[in-house]
Parts: structure tokens; sequence; C-alpha cells
């Protein structure tokens, strides 16, 4: 079978790759959608993130979907032939953080497409998966472009979760990508009463009006437009930072009132922080990393047509034009979701 291989920054293959034996308790997978997060784009264009590097040749990709095609021994809730939504989130399970219940922040944690530990965590951008059927999610009723988007969907629920009680809020979203569009939406799911996002691209915010921001601001053409949020010591109640910049961060928190919470979802390296205004605002900066028993409730919302998100995936590249779709999915001017069609 073949597999979207990662060598070194810009180096991006489509090779040769073997199928795992499916064992007990797995499935194997036909996959059909695999969508191409910010990490992917980090490996691709810095060769990593932060401190985390490659260190040798690894499969990228963690946002998938596809068609079960055989059973391993023990296998009872799933059948061949269905459509399921595959969470890369494998928590051992049995480490101090699991047993605490914070699968998310397991030690042994075995997500696809991640440089983290060494040997890397081999990811799911392949033809062919053997996943355990726990991973697995029954999608039906979603297309495979849809049911892949369940993993970014995930982050966003367990972002909004981490912000507490959103019930009437004012909400600041910074960062239009993929993960700030969807912010919105379950921010506006939970129950924002108003929600302003901002981002550098006109394109991503057209889909931010969309998704449904009652005011979006481009912040390089209006760089002093969020400054009337500024008055009283603050107006928004909890931010989303979903750029990974840290101009934005910085700015977004003279915005922030008294007991506001910071939500720092963008990781695009280190940051830092004025703390003083966090000290004399008394505000709540709090981190979000994954997400793990969100998986199904992403599903679920999809499946009722509570969250649409096929409108954000703006591209679907076959296989053997898996470069282009990272190409693409750089371009922020043209795309929102860049998706790759294995079948």
């Amino acid at each position: 079978m073949r597999a979207v291989v990662i060598h070194k920054a810009k180096d991006l293959r489509v090779e040769e790759y073997q199928v795992d034996e499916l064992g007990p308790g797995q499935v194997r997978i036909k996959m059909e959608a695999g969508g191409v997060c910010g990490s992917d784009l980090h490996y691709f264009n810095h060769g990593g993130f932060g401190t985390v590097r490659l260190r040798e040749p690894m499969v990228l990709g963690h946002e998938v979907s596809g068609r079960i095609e055989a059973l391993g021994e023990g296998v009872e809730n799933l059948e061949i032939g269905e459509l399921v939504s595959v969470s890369p989130s494998r928590p051992c399970g049995g480490c101090g953080y699991c047993e605490q219940g914070l699968p998310n922040h397991c030690e042994n944690m075995r997500f696809y497409g991640s440089a983290m530990p060494f040997p890397h965590i081999q990811g799911a951008f392949r033809e062919v998966l053997v996943a355990n059927a726990s991973q697995c999610v029954k999608a039906d009723g979603l297309t495979a472009g849809e049911a892949a988007m369940a993993e970014p969907l995930s982050v966003c629920l367990h972002a909004v979760r981490r912000a507490g009680e959103m019930l009437g809020k004012r909400v600041l979203i910074t960062g239009c990508g993929p993960i700030g569009l969807l912010t919105i939406l379950v921010a506006r799911r939970a129950g924002a009463t108003e929600i302003v996002a901002t981002d550098l691209s006109e394109n991503a915010l057209t889909y931010a009006k969309a998704a449904g921001a009652d005011r979006v601001i481009n912040v390089l053409e209006e760089p002093d437009a969020l400054s009337e949020y500024e008055a009283g010591k603050g107006t928004f109640d909890v931010m989303f930072e979903a750029s990974g910049a840290n101009v934005a961060l910085n700015a977004a928190i003279l915005t922030m009132r008294p007991r506001g919470i910071v939500m720092q979802l963008g990781m695009g390296g280190d940051m830092t922080v004025p703390m003083q205004q966090v000290t004399v605002k008394e505000l709540d900066l709090r981190g979000c990393f994954r997400f793990h028993e969100e998986f199904h409730t992403a599903v679920a919302l999809m499946q009722k047509g509570l969250i649409d998100v096929k409108p954000l995936i703006t591209h679907t590249m076959a296989l053997e034009d898996a470069l282009a779709a990272f190409e693409i999915a750089n371009d922020r001017s043209q795309a929102i979701k860049a998706q790759i069609s294995f079948s």
C-alpha cells in the first residue's frame, strides 16, 4: 500500500509502506479521507514545532475516516463495510494520568503522526490502517470528509469544555483557521451570546462570518480595531487563542474583563504573556491539549446536524497529489481544510 511520509522539512513523499497485521480487538480499515492539520503543516514546513523535531521518516496524518474491511478476533460491535471516524487518541489506560481520568495526558500516548516520542508514532495517512476497535466510531449518515473532521471538532469541544460555562458569554476568537472556525460553531452551540473573530486573512474571516461570528476583524487592515473592547477594564468573558501568534495573545488580553478566561489552543512555539495584565485582571490562563472522550460527541453532533463542517472542507485531492494538498493547505487565501482522498 501507499502512505504519505515526511522525511524532513519540504520533503514529503507518497511511497510504499507495510500493512500491519490484524490482531485481536482490532479492525483493518480501507482509508477514505484524511485532513491536513496544522501540526502536519508544521512538520512539512519546518520539520517540527518548538522542541519537537523529526528524527526519522514519519507517516503523517491523524484526521481520518475509512470503511472497515476486516475484523479481528473478539470484535463484535462493528461490521465490515461500515464508515467509521478513527480517533488518533490511543492512551495506555494504565499510567497515573489515565487512572486520574486525564487520558489526553497519558505518559505513553500513541497519537498518530507524532514526533514527540522516539521512535515516532506513525500516522494514519495510508491506504490501509489497522486500528483498535475502540478507536472507531460509526459515522453512518456522514460523508467520509465529514467523518474525518471529528478529530479537529473534538479539539474544539475539549477547549470549550475547559473554558466552562458559555451561556450568555461574550467571546473573542483569535485565528480563523479550521480550529478557530470550529470553535465558533461549538461556542455558539454552547450558548455564547456574542462572538468576535480576528485574523489576518480576508478569506478566513469570510468563513468566520458564515460560521456565525457576530463581527470579524482583519487585524492586518485594522490593527487598532480591538482597542474599543479595552474600555471599562475589558469586554470579553472568554478568549480562545487559536493562531499561536504571540502578538494576537498579547493584544487580546487587553480586551479581557476582570476574571475572564484565556484559553490557549494555537501551538506555534513558546509565547510571552503580559503577566501584569493577567495579575491585575485576575485572569485565568488555561491550556488546551488534544482531547479524548469528546470524540464520540463530535461524531454525534455532526450526525444530528447540530454542527455542520461541510462548508469548511474547501479542497479534496487524490493521494498521489498529496504534496499539492499540503501546498494548498499552506495558502490561507484559498484553503480552510484541505483533505486527501484515499479511495
